[in-house]
């Protein structure tokens, strides 16, 4: 009997003080979204940090030997990583998922005003640069976005698959509530004054949920720089449309929109957070960076 009690005894602890999952993620707001649904069950580190560029990285030494030590590598998927960064999981067969598999991806084009189609997104069926990767700004869509890292989860470590799918429960239900508030906020906000001047283009997902126009001198990308027939341009439409809403971005380098203030009435109303989260307050975690900029957003459309 002290034999059966003491092989149980070992069995609880070892399930009740398992390493947690070593998991890798691209950047950092996909890695707090992994962290809240993980809680203290996974150890999560982001090859991308906080105020930093993830269409600028590129995979270093160090960064190549977290993911060949992970247990999981969450990728956001739609053209986000450099091919350096898939090359490095599939050649060392890294268990992985994109979060973004099955979400209605909106089409990545140039001419941010095209955008009036949804496209079905499929694991593999895409090319760099097919698809608008930045997800994250719309919360309806982080609901499958979140539901797909939670499944990972619980594949990988079925045994605390009721912890896992709890906290996913209760980001989801979060999610809902930002959806609400972002909704509230908006409804006396007049059609024509829905317009926003940002440095690139990653609030199309955000434009497309809730009415709002956003013109950027930047494709979708960082790294290419606007023409000067391109803010020639900006610089027109701003004075015809009677744009006030001109925001800074805590990832670029923002002296093209100062140009641009120069020569207009608009102001900068304010910094978004795009891609990135900031290191500490005001968008230290995914559902603050949401809430701070649809505030901010408002506060300047008003």
């Amino acid at each position: 009997m002290k034999k059966i009690l003491f092989t149980l005894l070992l069995t609880l602890s070892g399930s009740l003080y398992a390493a947690p999952l070593q998991v890798i993620t691209s950047f950092s707001i996909l890695n707090d979204i992994a962290q809240q649904i993980g809680g203290e069950h996974i150890q999560a580190q982001s090859l991308v940090g906080a105020d930093a560029d993830a269409h600028a990285y590129q995979l270093n030494s160090a960064d190549l030997k977290k993911i060949t030590r992970a247990d999981l590598v969450i990728l956001n998927g739609l053209g986000l990583e450099n091919a350096d960064v898939l090359r490095a999981v599939k050649q060392n067969k890294v268990a992985h998922i994109e979060a973004t598999n099955g979400i209605n991806a909106l089409s990545n084009e140039e001419d941010e005003h095209e955008h009036e189609h949804e496209h079905e997104h499929e694991q593999h069926e895409h090319h760099h640069g097919a698809f608008d990767p930045h997800v994250w700004q719309d919360p309806v869509l982080m609901q499958k976005y979140a539901a797909n890292i939670a499944i990972a989860f619980i594949k990988a470590d079925p045994a605390n698959a009721r912890a896992y799918q709890k906290r996913f429960n209760d980001f989801s239900n979060q999610l809902v509530e930002l959806d609400t508030y972002t909704r509230s906020q908006l409804k006396n906000i007049t059609p024509e004054k829905r317009k926003v001047l940002t440095s690139h283009q990653a609030f199309q997902y955000l434009a497309h949920r809730y009415h709002i126009e956003f013109i950027a001198p930047q494709s979708v990308s960082t790294e290419s720089e606007a023409s000067a027939k391109t803010v020639a341009a900006l610089i027109r439409q701003i004075k015809a449309d009677n744009i006030q809403a001109v925001f800074a971005e805590n990832i670029k380098d923002n002296r093209l929109l100062e140009r641009i203030t120069q020569e207009t009435q608009a102001k900068i109303g304010g910094k978004l957070y795009s891609d990135a989260l900031s290191a500490g307050k005001p968008a230290n975690t995914y559902l603050n960076l949401f809430r701070y900029n649809i505030d901010t957003i408002v506060a300047a459309m008003k």
